[in-house]
């Protein structure tokens, strides 16, 4: 057992949509465990990617050949398989010892992708009906996987997530030519279908059973096809928009295998991913749209500065802002400045007028925000905005390495 749960923990390690955000499922009565987010255990990997701290593969046999994944059929590496009810009494041994508060389980495609997640769902009913586990159990969804056992994994987990991957079909079919989208995609539209009617359901009976009450999340890996920032944003944008995911992950592709079609890296692009999720954070959070980021003139995001003051040195026309008169959404803009720092300057002013000093109690970060704002009450203040005099005081060079907490990853002969 101890050799499994050390193969398949590894095995487990570069799925990086682990979060348990979102879920509030209680204690169920005589039970155990409780899916609240603020009672869910969180580690970070010595690369720096969150995990749960049970976070396992079901198996790394897998039928599929992707190129870029470590669990690849022609990858000779050490081979190992949980059954459903070996995985049902690590979570129980180890929640009462105190070591988790839920489960994240992925697997790789052993018998058929319908028989590796009827086992995925074995696990997870096991855990909820028969010994009343109310922990997080986020499941990861199979590509291709029938309706059925889709509908059937919302009942038991708290998330769901299929993962994409490659981020344009043309680079999932070079890579991944045993995959296309319609296998990823007709499983994630089942899981948006299962919430929305639940949701319906809800305000007709509260007893109407949950789907999948933390919605559903997948993961892209950034760097192992060309694919720009361009065509990552407007993909991520169309999924929160389309299948309302909760979560889009973005994970730098780390060489693992040789392999003539993956580009030859030095190191995971940290960087780019890292600009990403900025992105995707100013996308859900500061109602900016994919292609104000990026469009068809800069299609990747810059590396040396943030994407909210890249996109702020190229709109001159906009700054500088007087947090007195600027509307919400204008003060949201202002690099350096939070949601809710924001929120409480448009409460502020009906105070008073709001003066740089106030700006530092409110959280505005002044140092990247005060070369974006007017101040009326400055002597000798005047309306001048000149981005090639901010952007050297903003960035941080490329050049500079990104500290970096774990080894170079063996590579892995095909």
């Amino acid at each position: 057992m101890q050799d499994k749960l050390k193969i398949l923990s590894a095995a487990a390690k570069y799925d990086v949509s682990c979060s348990s955000s979102g879920s509030s499922r209680s204690t169920p009565k005589g039970g155990m465990g409780n899916g609240e987010a603020s009672g869910i255990c969180h580690s970070f990997t010595d690369d720096g990617r969150c995990v749960s701290l049970l976070k396992i593969l079901l198996s790394n046999v897998c039928l599929f050949d992707c190129a870029y994944c470590s669990n690849r059929r022609s990858n000779d590496i050490p081979r190992a398989t949980f059954r459903p009810s070996e995985v049902v009494n690590l979570v129980l041994e180890f929640y009462r010892r105190n070591l988790i508060e839920g489960l994240f389980l992925s697997s790789g495609i052993f018998g058929s992708v319908d028989t590796t997640m009827e086992a995925l769902v074995a696990v997870a009913r096991t855990l909820r009906t028969e010994h009343r586990f109310g922990g997080y159990i986020h499941l990861k969804t199979i590509p291709g996987a029938s309706p059925e056992l889709v509908a059937q994994a919302g009942l038991y987990a708290d998330r769901l997530s299929v993962n994409i991957e490659i981020p344009s079909e043309a680079g999932l079919k070079n890579l991944a030519p045993e995959k296309d989208y319609a296998s990823v995609f007709t499983p994630m539209n089942s899981i948006h279908q299962g919430i929305l009617e639940h949701k319906a359901e809800s305000k007709i009976s509260r007893f109407a059973p949950r789907f999948s009450p933390a919605g559903q999340s997948t993961q892209l890996i950034v760097g192992a096809s060309p694919e720009s920032d361009l065509q990552i944003l407007s993909l991520a944008s169309g999924l929160y928009g389309k299948q309302q995911l909760k979560r889009v992950y973005y994970s730098g592709y780390i060489p693992v295998n040789r392999d003539a079609r993956l580009p030859t890296l030095l190191r995971p692009p940290l960087r780019r991913e890292n600009r990403l999720y900025q992105a995707d954070w100013l996308m859900r959070f500061y109602k900016f749209q994919f292609d104000e980021l990026v469009d068809d003139l800069h299609p990747d995001l810059d590396p040396d500065l943030d994407p909210k003051a890249a996109w702020a040195l190229r709109h001159p026309e906009r700054f500088p802002v007087d947090v007195n008169r600027a509307d919400l959404e204008t003060i949201l803009r202002v690099p350096g400045v939070g949601v809710r720092s924001a929120k409480l300057i448009v409460e502020g002013r009906r105070h008073g007028a709001v003066r740089m000093e106030h700006l530092k109690r409110f959280g505005v970060v002044l140092k990247r925000a005060r070369p974006f704002l007017y101040d009326p009450f400055a002597i000798g203040t005047y309306r001048d905005f000149r981005p090639e005099r901010i952007r050297p005081l903003l960035a941080s060079p490329s050049e500079s390495t990104q500290l970096s907490l774990f080894h170079q990853p063996l590579l892995l002969t095909a």
